[in-house]
């Protein structure tokens, strides 16, 4: 349990899944947190590292069932690596027993039952819970992060999207409030699930569009950056699935109020992200690739404004695994606590 401002103990639920591993990284080099619970309902009494070879000697905690009050006597924070429509029954009792609990699925993301329904196939949690959760967008979201028992961590695509697009929102200098945003991630983003879609002889050279019109991040950008601009804002959302493990690139096209240089725009989204350690806005001329934040916690944005059209095109590229889930998970409880953001997300970008 906490001691003093030393460290916090933690529960990671969902022991299996890429989310879950990305966690335990992370968290391992972390100056105030210690793993101390691993759930997993289909893997309990299994090691760790039975199931995650590369952890052997590292981390051999034994999974465990869910037990909500165990939990809330031997941790502090508990993380929700589950896929949807999972920890819509277990946060409610975790948080009635005043536990702090951030959640890497969408299950408490959405305002509107309705789209829930229509996105996720099921109903949502409650609406007592679901008006306790906080959007953990860590970089827009923080002082209402640092008050909440119940984060709402973001989607892998929304992260990219709204980073990239946060700096025209909240100036204003959007002219047609429907965007047009074409993505592209690796195959982990699908999980560690088989599925015919990432089969190696179906993926391996070959790209592919997916989810046109009704991937289930399209309500959650349009949810953030309309709560923003208090003001509608639809978007034309084309993710693709290409032959990599990790990383998402955006494009976003952009129609402006007024005309604005390239110059006038790097230095709009670096004075947004000036006390943002993990935002890196990318010089006139450069683009960010996947490779260059590969295994960190960094959002790279490169801008151009094509002034023969008046569009502006952000280019915002991140880890799926880290900070598109469970590096934004991290520093979201970090900024709970009161740590440093930084806390156990110091690592470089892997290159090549």
């Amino acid at each position: 349990m906490i001691k003093g401002d030393i460290y916090v103990d933690v529960a990671i639920i969902g022991g299996t899944g890429y989310g879950a591993a990305e966690l335990i990284r992370l968290l391992h080099h972390h100056p105030h947190a210690n793993v101390k619970k691993i759930i997993s309902q289909s893997n309990s009494g299994v090691k760790m590292d039975e199931v995650y070879p590369h952890l052997d000697n590292i981390v051999e905690v034994e999974m465990e069932d869910f037990n909500a009050e165990s939990l809330a006597k031997e941790v502090d924070v508990v993380f929700f690596a589950t896929p949807s429509n999972v920890s819509k029954h277990r946060i409610p009792e975790l948080i009635d027993l005043g536990v702090k609990v951030i959640d890497l699925s969408g299950d408490f993301r959405l305002n509107s039952r309705e789209l829930y329904k229509q996105y996720y196939g099921e109903d949502m949690a409650a609406d007592n819970y679901v008006n306790q959760a906080v959007y953990g967008l860590s970089e827009i979201y923080r002082k209402e992060i640092s008050e909440a028992s119940l984060i709402a961590n973001p989607g892998c695509y929304p992260t990219s999207v709204t980073l990239g697009l946060m700096p025209l929102i909240d100036h204003k200098w959007i002219k047609n409030e429907t965007l047009i945003i074409d993505a592209k991630t690796g195959v982990s983003g699908a999980g560690r699930s088989l599925s015919l879609n990432v089969h190696y002889s179906e993926m391996n050279e070959n790209l592919k569009a997916y989810g046109i019109g009704k991937h289930k991040h399209i309500p959650e950008i349009e949810q953030t950056l309309t709560e923003r601009l208090n003001d509608d804002v639809q978007v034309i959302f084309t993710p693709h699935i290409v032959p990599m493990t990790r990383g998402i690139l955006s494009t976003m096209y952009i129609d402006l109020k007024d005309s604005k240089t390239t110059d006038e725009m790097i230095e709009l989204y670096k004075q947004y992200y000036k006390d943002a350690p993990f935002i890196r806005i990318r010089k006139e001329g450069a683009m960010p690739a996947t490779k260059e934040v590969y295994g960190s916690n960094y959002c790279d944005i490169g801008l151009y404004m094509d002034e023969r059209t008046n569009k502006l095109i952000v280019v915002s590229v991140i880890d799926n695994l880290v900070k598109g889930a469970a590096g934004q998970a991290v520093q979201n409880m970090n900024i709970m606590f009161g740590f440093d953001d930084m806390a156990g997300l110091g690592q470089l970008p892997t290159y090549p």
